[in-house]
């Protein structure tokens, strides 16, 4: 990664421009695994952003238990995914993104252990003016600077512990104390805005390779 990239890469304006214009990858069909949508939070500094994670607190019933993640959950009955990834970040953090600017959405993405279809809204947002609220269903809330997720010291291969097996996985080890790496779909996400930005608009393919990636249906944009 090119830590020296032209800030202007890194404006609202910017990223905007490059989601709409992205490709992403074609061809693979939805499934019938069930819908899921998270939200990409970013703050703009003078020559960074900051992207806003979440640390899931433990729960039995939580796939995800104890991981960093980005605020999201499942569809509703005949919601988009831009309103999901809305309503629940604002059940989650108790921040509305309704006055947010609303950046774009990355391609989707399938889970690798679970059936899901995962979709991710980007937000730009102030962040002095946000006033997290979290419920039962987070530990945690903090933002990490875009340059910290695309230092390549941070870039590892780890072992980590899910459904009672230990997995080799790569992974990306967080500039905040005593949180776990970040992994697994929401660094799936990670990678592929990094990919974005780095090359200017097009998505390299070889952070997307496996799994595929889905097409975004433009019925689900706002």
């Amino acid at each position: 990664m090119n830590a020296a990239a032209d800030c202007n890469h890194w404006s609202f304006d910017r990223i905007a421009e490059m989601l709409t214009h992205s490709e992403g990858l074609r061809g693979l069909q939805p499934g019938d695994g069930r819908r899921a949508s998270v939200a990409m939070i970013l703050h703009q500094l003078n020559s960074d952003l900051e992207v806003l994670f979440i640390h899931r607190a433990d729960h039995d019933l939580d796939p995800w238990s104890g991981h960093i993640a980005f605020p999201g959950g499942k569809l509703e009955e005949g919601e988009l995914v831009y309103q999901a990834a809305c309503r629940e970040t604002l059940e989650e953090t108790g921040i509305d993104l309704g006055q947010a600017r609303y950046l774009g959405r990355l391609s989707d993405i399938i889970g690798t252990s679970l059936p899901v279809r995962v979709s991710c809204c980007l937000f730009g947002v102030d962040r002095l003016s946000c006033r997290p609220v979290l419920n039962e269903e987070v530990r945690d809330l903090f933002w990490v600077k875009l340059s910290d997720l695309r230092d390549p010291g941070r870039h590892f291969q780890s072992s980590v512990a899910y459904d009672k097996n230990m997995l080799k996985v790569p992974a990306i080890r967080l500039p905040v104390d005593n949180k776990p790496v970040l992994w697994g779909i929401t660094y799936r996400l990670v990678m592929q805005f990094l990919s974005l930005i780095e090359s200017g608009g097009t998505i390299d393919h070889e952070y997307c390779r496996l799994p595929d990636l889905l097409e975004i249906n433009e019925e689900d944009r706002p």
